[in-house]
Parts: structure tokens; C-alpha cells; sequence
């Protein structure tokens, strides 16, 4: 494919460039051809599906199919009476012959004014050249609207990640891979769905504006209505409102859903993201560990191809699944045994000889959470869930029967990575009431200004009864990520957070 360096233009700065093409828009309009004056093209094929259907057509050889195309013009070639041109459409590129013999001297002519970047719609026949590339030979091109800015230079290899975050719309130009990831992501999306509906689960909304800040560790964005004239709060989860969904008798829900956090930036974060949350009744967080893997193993196969997915050079086998409790896990990686701790001292204590950072509130719950953090998630590569968390780090949780101190919680993690969290999520209302308070507590206690209130309607809901359940939230974009083999968040939201150039 032809570069822009074919571009009689191509001397010129862009602001130069700017004005030459201002000026053919200008000598467009002026001549009654004003192509932002058409409203529509009778598009009736793609370049993908013209390749797939004359795939076995011989070299030099007329199809006898004529289709009308329409896309972006990525190169063209001027060669006296006769020129070459590449369109992109939807679905690829396809080569373009043009003659001036074949369209006229008038329209040649104009084909010749064209820019790389212009919006094209080509009417002609599809045939295979001499040196076998499937081509449009074209008889009649309509300039649908002009790009009035080129193209980047170098377009075909743009880098630079700043002005592809900014800019997606001339990265997704630039770039025709970048289409794929969010392709992908689609059936991604697509796939889960499906699954969920299989299993009998309804999608339902719930609220993203929320009338107060809960006592969760996440921090939100806020936000003011005018006409009840009050604060409000973009949600930080979709948890609460499904678990009402449950208890109203609406036994399978899920949600994809848009989350807020006010917290910091990095390649796995995003200040709004994409989750799944699901609530399944009747069931704990076994049922939720077997849906997990056995979703993710389809999801494998179905967008990867494979059960084995590489990742950031590394080959992830999806076919496979370690489950370890969290003492399990920091015993296996660091040696040290939750279950030789008999108070708190002795935990702060084990965490100072092995130089691990003491929580906000040193427990030996919370502490045994430190170590894991410090030991073990940098070294699960390979899926694995953790599972029976202290309970003072799962204020959600239905607590281990026989050890009050532990929950029924597991989280699971891919490539040193944690991707989903999931409870049998506690039904108590009153133990619920006090779990909540003390989070309150604890936060104002550390932020005297904050803002965190219990949400006792929630408590009011669990006192109408909450069936036992199983629940799970996951991200969507780490999940695209490993299935797209993307580095960064960035590399799969159309449109990352970024901060102004101004600023």
C-alpha cells in the first residue's frame, strides 16, 4: 500500500496541508459539489467478504460482479491515465484501479484532487490484476466528505501512545489491530451474556447515581442534583442493589455495569471501568468458583481458540485451576503459619521479622492479608483462587461455620493479577448491621471528614430475608486484557481517563 509520502503535499507542514485542503473544500462548494451536502451512498459490499468470495478467482481475470464500496481513501498513486488507490471500509482494504478512460477526463480529474484520508464511495467491477491482487476497477467515485486534516506522518506505524489514547479516532485509522481488540471486547461481552442467559440469570440496571458514600475503602466521585438539592455519589459497586433484587425474589441477576472510583492511575486502572456483578440464590461460593472457571475455559476457546492463551509472553493454561485457602497459600510461599499466631501481638510481631507493613488496624486477620499481598500474589501466575478470607477484610461475607474469623470468600487471580471477587454472601442482617458500623467507624476514625454513612436500607432489606447466595464481581477490562493479550487498560477502553493537554 501506497504512504503518504505520495501526497503532492507531502512538503507542506500540517497547518500548510491544513489550508490546501480548506481550500479544495472551498473550490468544491464554490463549483455546486459540496460533498458534506450528501447525505447517504448505496453501499453493498466490504473488502473482507469480496476477498472471501473471489478467493479463487485466476490473476487478470473479470468477475462480473459490480459493487458499490465506501470508506476512507489510504493511498493513492498517480500514474498518467491510469492510478491506483487503496479504500478502507469496515472489514478491510481493498485495491482500487482507476482510469481515465473509464471515468471520464472531468472525474479523473477530480480523482487526481483527492487526499489520502478523504471519505470515498467507488461504484465498479471486481476483478483480479495481473500480479493477483483482488481490485475494484473504478467507474464512477464520489467524494462523500473531506478529511481537512492529514493523516500523521508515518500513519501506518503511529506510536506514540500519548496521541493514541487521545486521539483513538486516528489510532483506530492508523492502526487497523486496535479495531480488533474492541472487536474482540464486543464478543467478549457477547459471550458472557450468553452464558449467564444459559444459566437462567436476567440482566437488570440498578442506579449510578447514589444518595451517600458507604464505608467502603473505595472512594468515590461526587456530584451535586440541583432540584432535590443534594450531594450524590457515582456508585463504586452494583452490589447492594442486586442483593435487594434478591431478596425481592429475583433468584439470578447480573449487571454490566459502569463503576467510579476517585483513586489513582495505572495500567490496570481506570478511574471508571467496566464490572460483572452476579447473584445467584440458593447457592455459595463454590457454585461461584465452578461458574467462574468454567465460563472463563469457554470464554478461552471461544474468542482464543485455545484453552492455552498467551499473555504478556507468558502461556496461561485456562484448562487448569488451583484452588488454595489464603493460610494455605502464604504458608506454601512464605513459610509462615497463620495458625502459630495466638493473638495479635504475636502476628505483629511475625510481620516485623518479616519486614511486611502492618495494616491500619493490626489484626491478625488483616495482617494475614499482608503477607499474602507481600508474598503470594506475585507469584500466581497460572489461574488460581484464594479462598476463606479474614473476616475483617470481607465486611460482605458469610462467615466459615466452625471459624467465625473467616469468610466464605474467595478472589482469583491470572498472570500475578487479581480478575474477580466472590462470597456467600452474608445474610444476617444483624451481624450485617454491625460489620457495616464498625467499617463506618473505622474510616472516621482514620478520615474524621469523611463522609461514609451505613446504608441502613440495605439492613432493612436483609431483615425482609435473604435466601443463601452465592455472589461474584469480576472486571471487564483486565478480562479483555488477558484474552486480547493488551498491557495496558488503556489498550481497551476506547476512550481512557487522560488529563488535558492544557493542564
Amino acid at each position: 500500500m501506497e504512504e503518504q509520502k505520495k501526497n503532492p503535499a507531502q512538503g507542506l507542514s500540517e497547518s500548510e496541508q491544513v489550508q490546501v485542503r480548506r481550500q479544495k473544500l472551498a473550490d468544491l462548494q464554490a463549483a455546486g459539489s459540496d460533498p458534506f451536502a450528501l447525505t447517504k451512498f448505496p453501499q453493498d459490499a466490504y473488502s473482507a467478504d469480496l476477498k472471501e468470495e473471489f478467493k479463487d478467482l485466476p490473476n487478470e481475470t473479470d468477475s462480473g460482479k459490480k459493487v458499490a464500496l465506501a470508506g476512507r481513501l489510504m493511498s493513492k498513486r498517480v500514474m498518467g491515465k491510469a492510478s491506483f488507490a487503496h479504500l478502507r471500509d469496515d472489514k478491510g482494504d481493498i485495491q482500487l484501479y482507476v482510469r481515465r478512460d473509464e471515468l471520464g477526463d472531468e472525474a479523473y480529474a477530480a480523482f487526481k484532487k483527492l487526499d489520502v484520508g478523504d471519505i470515498i464511495g467507488v461504484k465498479g467491477e471486481v476483478f483480479r490484476t495481473k500480479t493477483g491482487e483482488l481490485s475494484a476497477r473504478a467507474e464512477e467515485i464520489t467524494l462523500l466528505a473531506k478529511s481537512l486534516r492529514p493523516l500523521p506522518e508515518k500513519f501506518h506505524g503511529l506510536t506514540d501512545t500519548e496521541t493514541r489514547y487521545r486521539q483513538r479516532y486516528v489510532d483506530l485509522i492508523a492502526n487497523p489491530e486496535v479495531k480488533d481488540t474492541f472487536v474482540k471486547r464486543s464478543q467478549i461481552l457477547k459471550e458472557i451474556r450468553a452464558y449467564l442467559d444459559e444459566k437462567g440469570f436476567l440482566e437488570v440496571d440498578t442506579p449510578i447515581l447514589t444518595p451517600f458514600e458507604i464505608g467502603a475503602s473505595a472512594r468515590p466521585f461526587y456530584t451535586h442534583h440541583n432540584t432535590l438539592n443534594m450531594d450524590m455519589v457515582l456508585r463504586i459497586e452494583t452490589e447492594l442493589y442486586l442483593k435487594r433484587l434478591i431478596v425481592g425474589g429475583m433468584d439470578r441477576v447480573y449487571e454490566v455495569g459502569r463503576i467510579f472510583r476517585n483513586e489513582g492511575m495505572d495500567p490496570k486502572h481506570n478511574p471508571e471501568f467496566t464490572t460483572i456483578e452476579l447473584y445467584q440464590a440458593f447457592t455459595d461460593f463454590h457454585g461461584m468458583m465452578d461458574l467462574v472457571e468454567e465460563l472463563y475455559k469457554r470464554l478461552a476457546q471461544k474468542i482464543c481458540g485455545s484453552m492455552v492463551i498467551p499473555y504478556q509472553g507468558k502461556q496461561i493454561d485456562m484448562s487448569h485451576w488451583e484452588r488454595l485457602t489464603m493460610i494455605e497459600a502464604v504458608k506454601k510461599y512464605s513459610g509462615v503459619d497463620f495458625n502459630d499466631w495466638k493473638t495479635d501481638e504475636d502476628a505483629i510481631a511475625s510481620a516485623k521479622e518479616h519486614h511486611v507493613e502492618l495494616p491500619e488496624v493490626p489484626t491478625k486477620g488483616a495482617i494475614l492479608a499482608e503477607f499474602f499481598d507481600a508474598f503470594v500474589e506475585d507469584k500466581l501466575i497460572q489461574p488460581t483462587f484464594i479462598y476463606d478470607y479474614p473476616v475483617e477484610i470481607s465486611p460482605l461475607a458469610k462467615r466459615k461455620p466452625g471459624d467465625p474469623a473467616f469468610t466464605e470468600r474467595f478472589e482469583y487471580f491470572i498472570d500475578c493479577t487479581e480478575y474477580g471477587n466472590a462470597f456467600s454472601e452474608l445474610n444476617d442482617p444483624i451481624d450485617q448491621k454491625g460489620r457495616f458500623e464498625r467499617q463506618v467507624a473505622e474510616r472516621k476514625a482514620i478520615e474524621p471528614d469523611c463522609k461514609a454513612q451505613v446504608d441502613y436500607d440495605y439492613v432493612n432489606a436483609l431483615e425482609y430475608g435473604l435466601p443463601p447466595t452465592g455472589g461474584l464481581g469480576f472486571g471487564v477490562d483486565r478480562l479483555v486484557m488477558l484474552l486480547t493479550d493488551s498491557a495496558s487498560i488503556r489498550d481497551v477502553l476506547l476512550f481512557p481517563t487522560m488529563k488535558p493537554i492544557d493542564q
